[in-house]
């Protein structure tokens, strides 16, 4: 079934709308708070809270791009459980280790100018927009989708050595980009 016809069914306020979206993009959400939580019943707790997100927020909301819309919710709810498990622990999941790696290129602490957030959204969409489709895919699947090196590294045929340089020169030229758009790191 199509995005168009399941947001209808929840516009309609119609159950099946769950069950079309579990069948969609049920394997989808699993991946994206799996990768973040590395628990099955968390995640599986976590992809069920979306469902119920996405029931409450459609209507008012009419998402074009459901599996977007599902996976942010997902993706949300999975680092707020994340965060109330691993408070003040640092074990190094690849959550930690990503955000580590991001912290010299968007940070914000006290001290330091607080980003508009859509001044900051606007300048990572256009960051992305400007790198070829595997640098793109590389990014995302490490600092949206928490993938491990490793497994990056699998599923694009590349070294592990290679995607950690990619993902190095890619976090330089994300800071540099940054900067010329006059935000502060």
């Amino acid at each position: 079934m199509d995005d168009s016809k399941i947001v209808k069914l929840f516009l309609e306020r119609n159950e099946n709308a769950i069950a079309e979206s579990e069948k969609k993009y049920g394997k989808y959400l699993m991946y994206i708070a799996n990768n973040i939580l590395h628990s099955q019943s968390d995640s599986e707790e976590c992809v069920n809270d979306t469902y119920a997100r996405a029931w409450g927020c459609i209507p008012p909301k009419r998402p074009t791009r459901l599996g977007a819309f599902l996976g942010k919710i997902a993706r949300n709810i999975s680092l707020d459980r994340y965060n109330k498990h691993h408070a003040q622990k640092r074990g190094g999941q690849e959550i930690d280790l990503a955000f580590e790696e991001l912290e010299g290129v968007i940070s914000s602490s006290e001290g330091t100018e607080i980003v508009d957030e859509l001044h900051l959204k606007s300048a990572i969409n256009s960051f992305l927009e400007g790198l070829d489709k595997e640098k793109r895919i590389i990014f995302l699947q490490r600092y949206w989708y928490f993938a491990s090196i490793k497994d990056i590294a699998k599923n694009r045929d590349l070294s592990e050595g290679n995607v950690k340089v990619i993902l190095s020169r890619l976090r330089e030229k994300l800071k540099k980009h940054l900067e010329e758009r006059g935000i502060k790191i």
